[in-house]
């Protein structure tokens, strides 16, 4: 995927040079040859000006996709887990607006990275959810989908930002409250209580410790 990648951003990079070539080169012509009409020039800048924006939108995806890769494989590393499932975490936790660090914490926490783990509070799966959180979402779920590595990290994941909206986008309340239970965060906080947990403190201090 890397080396695709890069054999890609090169092949951009001298496209984009070659361009400007072209260019220099269709205007030293065009200042020595007095039959090229100003419509023709006019014409030509539009296309080479196209033509450039479509690179540079081509390079910009590239630069994304070589940055994805980067992080894809770095997490794959420092947990020691499979490409394709450091993939499948990083992919959910930022289509859900979650910090990649974070997510991939919480699954370390809850999982271990197992995707068939089950709890004795009926939680299952990488995010360790429970049916009937799970079926907030989406009603026709069963145990064995939870599961599925895709299908328990977009819910989970999603379960997690929705916590992160109902608490300010205070991040270690919203992780409380995943562990806990929102109902028992909310209560204690009615209650004045001062909500200090080895839960989230445990994902964040690793989090930050290794950003």
């Amino acid at each position: 995927m890397i080396k695709r990648l890069v054999a890609q951003t090169t092949v951009l990079g001298v496209g984009a040079l070659a361009l400007l070539g072209l260019g220099a080169a269709s205007n030293a012509i065009a200042g020595r040859d007095t039959l090229v009409t100003p419509l023709v020039a006019e014409d030509t800048a539009s296309d080479s000006a196209s033509t450039m924006m479509t690179l540079q939108g081509q390079l910009k995806a590239t630069r994304k996709e070589l940055e994805r890769a980067h992080q894809v494989l770095e997490f794959s590393g420092r947990y020691g887990i499979p490409a394709d499932l450091s993939a499948a975490i990083y992919d959910n936790a930022v289509a859900e607006g979650i910090q990649p660090g974070v997510g991939f914490e919480l699954v370390r926490l809850e999982s271990e990275f197992k995707t068939t783990a089950q709890s004795g509070q009926a939680a299952v799966g990488l995010t360790q959810l429970q049916l009937r959180t799970a079926r907030a979402y989406d009603p026709k779920l069963d145990h064995s989908d939870l599961m599925n590595r895709d299908t328990n990290l977009r819910i989970g994941f999603r379960y997690l930002k929705d916590l992160m909206k109902r608490f300010d986008n205070d991040v270690p309340l919203a992780l409380e409250a995943y562990n806990k239970g929102p109902t028992l965060v909310a209560a204690q906080q009615e209650m004045g209580e001062e909500i200090v947990g080895k839960y989230s403190n445990a994902v964040l201090a690793r989090v930050k410790k290794k950003s």
